[in-house]
């Protein structure tokens, strides 16, 4: 089974999927983060005032992403170069991924990139109230990547937010499962875990 799950910067979407993995350890599910797809920074668009813009489909090298994640799928273990933001260039490190009966793979694009939204068997929404996601992103972007507090809102206003409404908004529709982390958190994960829960028994993944 490969469940997605998609949602906008500041969401929960990493949060969610630390917590399905805990939940479903037993099936020692695979990891898998799109984040780790992002190409060279001199490969990145600029905006019209020459500020890199990592919120376009055509950051991250999608048809690596597509192969890994179907060899992943076919039971094949994959090594990846893992992501770091800010890391030097000759500073590479590298995970190596195994496969499991259960996937669960997390990313902006995850709805956008039509080959990996066909193989997802379930697929989650995050959503949450805009000014969370951007104070999340403040809290990130000023601790552990060392933005100003305007070069963060310059690019939640110019990139984030349109990246959401084009790539990300459309597809809320198509999702699975919506899940509001919001006050609805505790109760949302319930319910998904016992849909999840569902087509496990339904597949044979694992009695439950």
């Amino acid at each position: 089974m490969i469940i997605g799950i998609c949602g906008g910067s500041g969401s929960g979407k990493t949060t969610l999927l630390k917590q399905l993995s805990e939940k479903f350890v037993d099936l020692n599910p695979s990891i898998f983060s799109m984040d780790n797809y992002y190409n060279p920074i001199d490969e990145q668009s600029l905006d019209e005032n020459g500020i890199v813009n990592f919120d376009l489909p055509s950051a991250l090298n999608e048809n690596k992403l597509t192969a890994d994640l179907q060899r992943l799928k076919s039971g094949e273990a994959i090594v990846v170069e893992e992501y770091h933001f800010n890391s030097p260039p000759d500073l590479k490190t590298y995970i190596t991924i195994q496969p499991s009966k259960l996937i669960i793979v997390e990313g902006l694009f995850l709805f956008h990139y039509k080959k990996v939204f066909e193989a997802l068997d379930f697929s989650v929404f995050v959503s949450v109230d805009a000014p969370t996601q951007l104070n999340r992103r403040i809290i990130r972007d000023e601790i552990s990547r060392g933005y100003k507090r305007e070069e963060i809102i310059y690019q939640w206003e110019k990139h984030v937010l349109p990246c959401y409404e084009n790539y990300l908004l459309p597809y809320e529709s198509v999702a699975d499962f919506r899940f509001r982390n919001d006050e609805n958190a505790i109760s949302d994960f319930r319910a998904l875990t016992e849909e999840i829960n569902r087509y496990l028994s339904m597949t044979n993944v694992r009695e439950c």
